[in-house]
């Protein structure tokens, strides 16, 4: 993926996907189903912006301006009409304008943004490594097959936000900040909070 305005899909979700992470989907939606037949056939992906108002369902769903670009890295087809897909997160984006198509799919005109550089985990954060690591073991599927990279800020903190128990609101938040240092740094203090409660 390079930097620059694409045009792209966008399905809005009750989730936040970040770059390096995988998300297990069960599309049953005309809409998403025709967009992944779309995808697949293309090549291509798709972006995932968290919900601010409506349903997952509706087409008007407000969403998050930012979100991340995701390819389907995998796709079984499961009974009564559900497709299962796998999607991999690739490259965080911001929408510039959007609208919604015949399909009652949201198309939207977004600058990619550049992903933050490999940066070196500090020594201090050793611990929320570990921590990433054993809730990824522990999570098996769709996490299994993804490259890990526990000496990289970066993604042990995108890993950290994805899965620990904290507010949506939240998540979008770290999805937004451009600093992993911070990011952990903010974690770190959640993590705290969580274990004196």
């Amino acid at each position: 993926m390079t930097q620059g305005i694409r045009q792209i899909p966008i399905f809005p979700l009750h989730t936040v996907l970040y770059p390096g992470g995988a998300l297990a989907l069960r599309i049953f939606e005309p809409r998403y189903l025709d967009m992944v037949s779309q995808c697949l056939k293309e090549d291509s992906g798709f972006g995932i912006c968290l919900i601010s108002e409506g349903k997952e369902t509706d087409a008007e769903a407000e969403s998050f301006e930012y979100g991340t670009y995701g390819n389907i890295s995998y796709w079984q087809q499961l009974p009564e009409g559900l497709l299962g897909i796998t999607v991999r997160g690739q490259q965080r984006f911001k929408i510039v304008s959007k609208h919604i198509d015949e399909n009652r799919l949201c198309i939207a005109e977004v600058e990619m943004l550049p992903n933050e550089h490999s940066e070196v985990l500090p020594q201090r954060f050793k611990s929320l490594a570990e921590m990433a690591e054993e809730l990824l073991t522990q999570i098996g599927h769709p996490y299994t097959t993804l490259p890990k990279f526990y000496d990289d800020a970066s993604w042990v903190g995108y890993r950290l936000a994805e899965l620990l128990p904290i507010a949506l609101v939240q998540k979008q938040h770290f999805l937004q900040l451009t600093d992993p240092i911070e990011r952990l740094e903010r974690l770190s203090a959640i993590i705290s909070d969580m274990d004196h409660s």
